[in-house]
């Protein structure tokens, strides 16, 4: 017995091929080729073969932007890997309020940026197109950031909690914050200072599917038994499009948004008004 756990022929002493574990897995990956990298973070397809695998963390890879990109590639602070790495392992960046070293760190959606070096600070908000954009902010909006609620639940011993999009777990919320309802919280204490129901006449920005980026009002909440729930969206040019509940984040109440928004304030244009723009810039 003692042979066959070690993959010995007792008779003749030589090793052979065993199976002793048929059904362990493979494990995590630690490489991603810049091929299979998500569009929006807009690698040159030339450039490499491979991309920045964005460590395990808040954000789901293809929802992220590593801090390598956001400091090479978008803010030009760096020109390669290696100086993007060095302004990190100063401790000259801060993810919500926490230095990151990590040049994989995956920052995401609404997560705010503060480069002490420069008194820069930064939200992480979409374009029309469905692409990051680093919107600049002052300093007092940088004090908080909104988060949508995934998940309501009680834990051990009874104690309720709430989930957020980008991973936080908030004990004791407030009994009228309800699933896909937004709050707001404080960066430097971690706590809950507001919250924001999901309700028709809300302002909203869509956060997936072929509609990410664009800001509306909801005008209909439309449940399906057994099936998804479609949330239907109209901007203020009138335009209105509909999607999966999953994909929408109010931002403020009316027309009024909690967060300043970037260029556009999240209206798509035509391709016809995208080139007359274009036309007029350049005179």
């Amino acid at each position: 017995d003692v042979y066959k756990r070690q993959g010995i022929n007792a008779e003749y002493g030589d090793p052979f091929i065993i199976s002793l574990w048929p059904d362990m897995v493979r494990g995590p990956k630690h490489h991603l080729k810049r091929l299979n990298a998500p569009k929006h973070w807009m690698l040159a397809k030339m450039g490499g073969v491979w991309a920045p695998k964005p460590s395990a963390g808040p954000h789901k890879t293809r929802e992220c932007l590593p801090l390598v990109i956001l400091l090479r590639n978008r803010l030009k602070y760096a020109l390669t890997r290696r100086e993007a790495c060095i302004i990190l392992s100063h401790r000259e960046v801060k993810v919500d309020g926490k230095v990151r070293i990590d040049p994989n760190f995956p920052a995401g959606f609404m997560d705010v940026i503060n480069v002490d070096a420069t008194e820069e600070n930064f939200r992480l908000l979409y374009d029309t197109k469905g692409r990051f954009v680093i919107h600049r902010i002052s300093p007092e909006e940088s004090t908080f950031k909104l988060a949508k609620v995934k998940k309501i639940a009680v834990g051990p011993k009874s104690i309720p909690y709430l989930a957020t999009h980008d991973g936080r777990t908030i004990r004791y919320p407030h009994p009228h914050i309800k699933q896909n309802d937004t709050v707001k919280i404080d960066i430097k204490t971690g706590k809950i200072t507001g919250h924001t129901k999901f309700l028709v006449g809300q302002l909203s920005m869509t956060t997936g599917g072929a509609n990410t980026g664009r800001v509306g009002k909801i005008t209909n909440i439309d449940k399906r038994l057994g099936g998804e729930t479609i949330v239907h969206v109209k901007d203020s040019k009138g335009h209105d499009w509909s999607t999966l509940i999953s994909n929408v984040f109010v931002i403020g109440e009316g027309d009024e948004s909690l967060v300043s928004l970037p260029a556009g304030k999240g209206i798509r244009l035509s391709i016809l008004e995208e080139r007359a723009l274009k036309l007029k810039s350049r005179e």
